[in-house]
Formats: C-alpha cells, structure tokens, sequence
C-alpha cells in the first residue's frame, strides 16, 4: 500500500498492481488516477496536493502546493538535481573477441542495458549514471557494433553470424563472466534479451522491452509473392557495390541526424553529441558489412513465438509515436502472459530511453524494486561461482 503524504495528513492509495486501472480514493474532493500504470498518464486536479516524485516501488510522494504540474516536469527536475555516478569503460574478451561495455554503481541488483540495432552502449549515457545509485548497471556493445570486434560475416560462410542466438549468448556469457550474477535486461528495439532469457532462463531476473521491433520485413511476415523480391534486394545489397555505396550515404553527420529525427519525436533530443555517439562507430572497419547483413537478415524468432517461453516477468513500455514500430500493432505483445504490463509513453518516440529518461529511469527502478527478491529456489552465488 503506498499513499499520498500531505502537510495535514496521509491519504491512502492504491497499491500500484499490472494490469490495472486504479483511482485514488480520499475523502478530499480530489480526482486522481492511474491509467494501466504507475507512471504515464497521472492527473492530480487538487491544488492543494502536489506530486514530487516517482520513488523505486511504483510509489507517489505529495507535498502541500497551490499549483498544477506534470509528471515531466517533477521528473526532469528530480533527475537535473541528482549527483552524478562515474561510468567506467572496459573490454571483455569473449570466444576471442574484443567487446566493449561500460559499468556503473556498486551496490543492488544488477542490470544489463542492451542497445538496438545500429547504436551502442552511449545510447543509454542518460540512464546509467541515474540508475547506478541503487543498482549494478551495465550497458554493453553487441558483438558488431559500438566499439566491439566486428568480424567480417563472410568469414563464417553460409552460415548467418550476426543473429539473436549470437548475441542472446554474447548476453548471457557476459553475465555469467562479468556481472557474475543474475540480472534484469532493459532492451531497446531489437530485444535481444528474449532469446537470451528463452535459452537461459535461470539467469534474467525481469526484463524491460522499450518499443521492441515488431521485425515486418521477417520472411514469416511477407506474403509469397512478395518474398523472391525480397531476397533479391537483399542479394543486390549483400553481394554488389550498390551496398557499400548505400552505407556511404547513409554513415554521415546529416543522414544519421534526418534517421534520428524521424524516430524522437522531440527531436530537440537529437544532440550533435548523440549524432557523434551514433555515427563514430559506424565509421570503423568493418561496420558496413555488419550493417548490411543484418539489414537482409529475415529470419530468426518473432517475439510473439519467443514471449509465451519466457519464465521471467515482462514489462514492455512503448513510446505512442515511434514510425518504425506502431503502437496499434505492439499493443497485442501485452497479452501474453509473461507481459505483466503494457505503458504507452506518451510523445515518445523509438528510443524512449535517449529522448524521455526522465520516464524510462522510474519505470525501471520501479519494476526492478518489486522483482528484486530472487526465487528460493536459484542460487546465484552456486551459478556463477565457477567463473
């Protein structure tokens, strides 16, 4: 049970439970509500009460006010006054390739943030530090992107490399070797955390999806006919120098800042700094080849097929308007039932985490807050006490 805490007294409130539409009743002629979650769409029509901030829990601290305000305000006030935490850089070694992560914070449990398809670990530079005050967290670059080792998929043959299976395993080794712990994923995009938590479920404690893609180019998606035509743009990317000509255009300044500025719909969020984190990576050897071949990858699990598997509790929250990934079409991943929720982020874009952390970093302290405790039954310290 939280509640509301006022200069006069405490009012009672709702526990904040998924699935729920919940309303504050109090004896005051107050209006307030929670629409489906614990933190998007809160209205407080009282001037005598006045929201100060999310706290990890999914509760609500109430101060006497005289004025109206909004959860982003309160949010980007609390986040600008918060010290901040040193993020360190590092390399991991993994099956001989050079992998770059970084780690913040000493203390609580761990979190592992897993950028999307053609970003980094700087994608989460606005959660990091805020997180790391209560929790272990750690932002790590997918084998091919970032500043990790990007192999040259030809070299592996016909055989795909840059798939979910690798990098759900590059995900899980690097927890059993670096984390040495259970975690919590937090996932933008592509998801890559469903298919480590399907293929080993003892070590994702929970899992946080922002705006995961929906994958309609997958072969499963495409009607028949359209499917030769498909492989046939694939095959002029993969194998001809009109794909290498294409990357060139698209790995510049101007082109990776029109790409971000389709996807945040606040587009003030598209810094030159994040333009830079974006487009440096993407200027290494090696990166065109990664570019293009996940781009003609059409195969490989959906998320409706890898959802049902999963044994860990799923959040999914979704910025209301992302281009590439409508929401109309993502709420249908809230009915399964490892989903425990579905938050729509409203004016949010596809990267939520960038363009509204001061929404994403609650939502996440909260959910981690109330799966925190481990099962009886799993024993971190016996699964990784080997390495």
């Amino acid at each position: 049970m939280a509640s509301f805490s006022t200069s006069a007294r405490v009012l009672p409130v709702l526990s904040l439970h998924p699935k729920r539409n919940l309303s504050i009743i109090t004896s005051s002629p107050s209006s307030v509500h929670f629409s489906n979650t614990h933190l998007h769409s809160l209205k407080i029509r009282h001037k005598s009460l006045g929201l100060s901030s999310f706290e990890p829990g999914g509760f609500v601290v109430c101060s006497a006010s005289n004025n109206y305000f909004s959860v982003d305000e309160q949010m980007k006030e609390k986040q600008s006054s918060e010290e901040p935490y040193e993020v360190k850089n590092s390399m991991w070694n993994w099956r001989g390739y050079s992998i770059r992560y970084q780690y913040s914070g000493s203390t609580g449990p761990a979190l592992v943030l897993v950028h999307g398809f053609g970003a980094n670990s700087d994608h989460w530079r606005k959660n990091i530090m805020v997180l790391a005050k209560s929790h272990r967290v750690y932002s790590i670059d997918l084998i091919g992107y970032g500043y990790s080792d990007k192999p040259n998929p030809r070299d592996f043959f016909d055989k795909p490399f840059y798939t979910f299976e690798t990098w759900a395993s590059q995900l899980n080794d690097f927890c059993k070797d670096v984390v040495k712990d259970q975690a919590f994923f937090i996932c933008n995009s592509i998801g890559v955390g469903l298919q480590a938590a399907v293929m080993e479920p003892e070590i994702c404690r929970g899992m946080i999806l922002l705006n995961i893609s929906l994958r309609m180019l997958h072969i499963k998606k495409q009607p028949w006919y359209g499917r030769p035509l498909i492989r046939s743009f694939q095959n002029l990317l993969r194998n001809t120098a009109a794909g290498k000509l294409f990357y060139k255009m698209v790995a510049t300044s101007e082109s990776v800042r029109n790409i971000l500025c389709q996807c945040y719909n606040d587009t003030s969020q598209v810094t030159e700094e994040l333009v830079e984190k974006i487009l440096q990576p993407g200027l290494e050897t090696g990166a065109a080849d990664v570019f293009l071949e996940f781009i003609c990858y059409s195969g490989g699990p959906l998320p409706e097929e890898l959802l049902p598997q999963v044994k860990c509790p799923v959040l999914i929250a979704w910025g209301d308007k992302d281009p590439w990934e409508p929401i109309e079409l993502g709420r249908a991943y809230g009915n399964f039932d490892s989903v425990e929720d579905f938050i729509v982020l409203p004016n949010v874009g596809h990267c939520p985490q960038d363009e509204a952390p001061h929404l994403v970093n609650p939502l996440v302290e909260s959910f981690v807050t109330r799966h925190a405790t481990p099962p009886a039954s799993v024993s971190a310290a016996s699964l990784y006490s080997s390495n």
